[in-house]
């Protein structure tokens, strides 16, 4: 969104960001995990470093090169210090087998009873989108190991009111088509063994 479209909005950053609703939906996977692990061979990791630095050794054309801003080597080094990557909230390792399933939070509001179907607007759903280039899906596999076509290498969980969005189920249920265990929608009236099982049922075996 435009600085003219989020000034007429709330504090969105504190709402959706690490102190807002979007960080206590983190926090409260991470503990369900955490102590559902305790004694396992699973582990579970906030926001894992292994893709942090994916793009900086991308070769490009040097017909691109001749296109593009070219910073100085220092400049270049700089900022690949900092990352060029992608930074998932969560990953569940296997110790035992060391294949790594790597996890996504999406946390936004939704078209719920008593509200407009416009209040289901944001893009948190809409960004998990980038999970599906073949790019990322073919190193998702490659750093986790889950080589299976049967499944996709990265779950997402989803919670809010999206998760009661008649419009928003529907495009995630298009998006994800038959890949429907890849997603899991922690809806008000679950607790957490309804996540815990949903795992245990559909994404574990793919880790041993």
């Amino acid at each position: 969104m435009g600085k003219k479209a989020l000034s007429g909005r709330e504090n969105w950053q504190t709402e959706s960001g690490p102190g807002g609703r979007a960080g206590i939906a983190e926090k409260d996977l991470y503990k369900v995990f955490k102590e559902a692990f305790k004694g396992t061979d699973y582990e579970l990791s906030e926001h894992p470093k292994q893709l942090k630095h994916l793009y900086e050794s991308i070769i490009l054309s040097d017909e691109t090169l001749s296109q593009i801003y070219c910073p100085d080597a220092k400049t270049m080094e700089a900022a690949k210090k900092r990352g060029w990557g992608v930074s998932p909230d969560f990953s569940i390792t296997n110790t035992r087998t060391g294949k790594i399933l790597f996890g996504e939070i999406k946390r936004q509001d939704g078209w719920v009873g008593g509200k407009k179907p416009n209040d289901g607007r944001g893009n948190a759903h809409g960004r998990m989108c980038k999970l599906f280039t073949p790019g990322l899906i073919k190193a998702y596999r490659k750093i986790g190991g889950i080589t299976s076509e049967e499944i996709l290498p990265f779950w997402v969980v989803l919670e809010g009111d999206i998760t009661r969005d008649p419009k928003r189920n529907r495009e995630v249920a298009f998006w994800f088509d038959k890949f429907d265990k890849n997603y899991f929608m922690w809806r008000p009236n679950m607790t957490s063994q309804d996540l815990l099982d949903h795992f245990n049922t559909y994404l574990k075996p793919y880790l041993e």
